[in-house]
């Protein structure tokens, strides 16, 4: 999600400070969504709910959820997260109710709303609600018409791009704070400065791009009717599985990231707003990651369903990693029991040899472990599947980010990196 672009990088402490939080990101409506895109890894996670299940957060469980979050968590911040599935099908009056069951706390912490959607169900009447109440939302937009409507298409198979590009107006017309999502699947790699352009071209300025990897189904996945595949285990013999025809191709991904990276920083820096390339300065800085998927250890990062399950990850909405119910359960014990589940420490203890030797590690701690199916070249297992492209663009990319340094810590903003390419004698670049 978007984050300030006048918000200063937190000092080390302070950042490992705030990483002992809580987040408990929402699915109030679970899988439930009017879109139908080829490369949604949560639509199917209906096959786990029984039948005849309405996907809507009862009045029982957004109070457990909102009342326990706000008081489990440690740090003055508690950022709610509503995701979906797509959580503008549940209406205005359910998002009046949050605003409402939050304001009792407001005096103890800083409340903030971020609301994920794919636009389509954008009206004047949401987007005054939306800035009355000071959400930020997300957008779901993956590049022009014909690269958006390849994966993104409606339930009749028609593209979406026309109904989300009125969303993303209405959302401009109104002055809400948005940022772009864009999901980078093999396709859309192939277009990198056909997607950076468009969204500059439409006043985009903060963008945050996803790759898409998934894996055909596993042993695990098919008893619970899945279609794609249950996340990677160490030792998991059935862990090098097929991935979709539809995921990235690894060094694609790395190329698509340095095509933009490259016209960002001779042109953009400082208008434009790429979290991908935030995250990795902020690597290079020395700051953890704000981020799960480059960060040193993971599994505080919760998901709650409509039904108030709890579960480590929305990633891992498997019932091997269910972890208890927000009505009945205490959240501060579901983290502990995340943490056990694979995720924490464990992150960084289960990384092959291959990745803790490597000149890349600060800044992408081996990625996900869901997507840590991959061989290294020596045959180890538990390589993340996108490990040639991150490494090609973070090394790509170092050059760039020792300029940027050597600047700010001068008191010059991040922007006159763009001088320093065009006078080299000035700030030398290299690529050590």
């Amino acid at each position: 999600m978007r984050k300030n672009k006048n918000k200063k990088a937190k000092p080390a402490r302070q950042a490992e400070q705030a990483g002992q939080g809580i987040h408990l990101l929402a699915k109030p409506t679970g899988p439930a969504c009017n879109l139908n895109c080829e490369y949604c890894f949560y639509l199917e996670k209906q096959a786990l709910f029984g039948a005849g299940e309405t996907y809507r957060m009862s009045d029982e469980v957004l109070a457990a959820y909102i009342t326990k979050y706000i008081t489990s968590q440690p740090t003055p911040v508690v950022e709610f997260v509503w995701q979906g599935g797509e959580p503008t099908l549940l209406g205005i009056q359910f998002f009046n109710k949050v605003i409402r069951l939050q304001k009792p706390f407001a005096g103890r912490k800083i409340i903030t709303n971020s609301l994920q959607t794919n636009g389509t169900l954008l009206t004047d009447e949401w987007c005054k609600f939306l800035k009355d109440n000071n959400f930020l939302v997300g957008i779901s937009l993956d590049g022009p018409e014909t690269i958006h409507d390849r994966y993104r298409r409606c339930r009749d198979s028609a593209g979406s791009f026309a109904d989300v590009m009125r969303g993303l107006k209405l959302l401009q017309k109104h002055g809400v704070n948005y940022n772009v999502m864009a999901c980078v699947a093999r396709d859309t790699a192939q277009q990198p400065l056909e997607v950076y352009n468009f969204f500059k071209n439409e006043g985009i300025e903060f963008i945050q791009f996803t790759p898409i990897v998934e894996r055909l189904p596993n042993a695990c996945s098919k008893q619970y009717g899945l279609c794609l595949a249950s996340p990677a285990v160490p030792g998991d013999s059935e862990q090098h599985a097929e991935v979709t025809p539809w995921s990235v191709v690894p060094e694609e991904y790395g190329d698509f990231l340095i095509d933009i990276y490259e016209e960002w920083v001779h042109r953009d820096v400082g208008t434009i707003f790429v979290m991908n390339f935030e995250w990795a300065l902020n690597a290079w800085i020395g700051n953890l990651s704000p981020v799960c998927i480059h960060a040193q250890q993971c599994g505080r990062s919760l998901v709650i369903e409509h039904n108030g399950d709890v579960y480590s990850c929305d990633h891992y909405v498997y019932p091997q990693y269910r972890l208890g119910n927000i009505i009945t359960g205490d959240l501060p014990a579901m983290v502990e029991k995340s943490l056990s589940l694979g995720c924490g420490i464990a992150k960084e203890t289960a990384l092959p040899r291959s990745c803790r030797e490597c000149d890349v590690l600060a800044a992408c701690r081996g990625g996900c472990p869901k997507h840590r199916f991959a061989l290294s070249s020596v045959h180890e297992p538990g390589l993340h599947y996108l490990c040639a492209g991150y490494k090609k663009f973070f090394l790509h990319i170092r050059k760039y980010l020792q300029v940027i340094t050597q600047l700010l810590e001068n008191g010059l903003p991040a922007s006159y990196v763009m001088r320093a390419i065009k006078a080299p004698l000035v700030v030398q670049l290299d690529d050590t």
